[in-house]
């Protein structure tokens, strides 16, 4: 998603200059509670087509309760999924993701690869269930994941024609510029969509050979048609007039993608629109557990979630702390949460940008430097955010704060609370 290498040094590691104006409140929103009874009723009350008046994430969402219809699952069908279609291969590591990523245990970036947030989802997931500790897919945990092996890796899914219509835009570089925009949003079509499925657009691409689903064959479903994105004037603006950048996928095409789930949206779950909207763009449902206590390990890389009754809910990969600015350890209480925050650049806070450089208001949106939310610390300046690089979770430090993807960030803000505990550790 992502601005260039040296954008991530000013802005990606700058997550941590957010001040005490930030807003911890949900607003109330008049769209957010539909009770209309169609979807295309609620599609004009809440920004976007639901899946169903009683689920409202959006029409790609995984619709288990028809696919699995008995507690063991059951494989989907022609007859259970209209999109569906058998995929060519089994992607067995791809499946063990999806599974984990829908208990809670977040492998980060679903590739279908033995990766460092996948190895640390498995210990979460093992010592969740008292298995032995590995990291690896033993034999133990394949039997405790087997309960799942009827959720396929991957779905056949339709990309609304509704995504055709929306004004992406490339980031410019500069903070300066960047406060000129109205939001810091998707910059394409593939973009939203990778982060939609908590994966990459190569992923997608591998998922369907010639633009067509794996397993499809002939030529029943569309090829891509580009969809065009500005591109960014030599000015480092965005304009409407530069040259189109095409997307790989288009908008109303049949596209195959990784199985993510747990994305149910419950009517009434939600007061703030904007917010809803957003759990609906990353496959994020409004069903979580609530979290007692957070525990932040600056060695292991890791985020884990306890519930009240001190068992582990769940455990997300994570980015924290650098030589310049430490994670702070010690105990912290959580202030607040601020969904969809814009950001406050003050090179005051940040040691690596020229005092020279001038204070500057960025608006909210995925690609902003705290990404889609930010849960603030009672430590000033500090809290676990999002991000516009998933895939550099793990890999890259921050300025003391917890830096999450976008769609862990979500999840995790809907289980805590002012009163759940927040411990960092070495």
């Amino acid at each position: 998603m992502r601005h260039a290498i040296a954008a991530i040094s000013v802005l990606a590691l700058s997550a941590c200059g957010m001040n005490g104006t930030d807003r911890y409140k949900d607003e109330k929103s008049a769209g957010a509670s539909p009770t209309a009874s169609s979807t295309v009723s609620l599609a004009s009350q809440i920004g976007y087509q639901p899946f169903s008046v009683s689920n409202l994430a959006d029409t790609m969402a995984s619709n288990d309760a028809a696919s699995y219809a008995n507690a063991a699952g059951m494989t989907p069908t022609e007859n259970t999924d209209p999109d569906f279609i058998p995929d060519s291969q089994k992607r067995p590591i791809m499946q063990t993701q999806v599974v984990l990523d829908r208990q809670g245990f977040g492998p980060g970036v679903i590739d279908g690869k033995m990766g460092m947030s996948t190895h640390n989802a498995l210990r979460g997931f093992q010592e969740a269930r008292g298995l032995p500790v590995t990291g690896e897919l033993d034999q133990a945990t394949k039997e405790a994941v087997a309960q799942w092996n009827k959720i396929p890796a991957t779905r056949v899914v339709t990309i609304p024609a509704s995504w055709g219509q929306i004004d992406y835009r490339l980031i410019p570089d500069s903070p300066e510029a960047q406060a000129k925009m109205t939001r810091l949003g998707y910059t394409s079509l593939d973009e939203k969509l990778a982060e939609r499925f908590h994966t990459t657009l190569d992923i997608l691409k591998s998922l369907n050979p010639g633009g067509r689903p794996a397993g499809a064959g002939g030529s029943s479903v569309a090829s891509p048609m580009p969809t065009p994105s500005p591109s960014s004037s030599s000015s480092g603006s965005a304009t409407a007039d530069a040259k189109p950048v095409a997307s790989y996928f288009s908008a109303g095409q049949r596209i195959r993608v990784p199985n993510i789930g747990a994305d149910r949206i419950a009517p009434d779950a939600v007061s703030n629109s904007d917010w809803q909207k957003t759990l609906a763009s990353l496959g994020v449902g409004t069903d979580q557990p609530k979290a007692a206590k957070i525990v932040v390990s600056k060695s292991k890389d890791t985020l884990k979630v306890y519930g009240v009754n001190g068992k582990l809910i769940a455990e997300f990969t994570d980015s924290s702390g650098s030589s310049h600015d430490p994670l702070p350890i010690g105990d912290w209480k959580i202030k607040g949460v601020d969904h969809d925050p814009s950001f406050s650049f003050n090179p005051d806070l940040l040691w690596d940008v020229p005092d020279s450089e001038s204070k500057q208001q960025l608006p909210p949106g995925p690609n902003g430097p705290v990404g889609v939310v930010w849960i603030a610390l009672s430590k000033p300046h500090y809290g676990i955010h999002g991000t516009p690089d998933p895939q550099l979770i793990g890999r890259t430090q921050s300025h003391g704060c917890v830096r999450l993807t976008n769609w862990d960030a979500a999840r995790l803000a809907q289980m805590v609370s002012t009163k759940t505990e927040v411990k960092f550790v070495a």
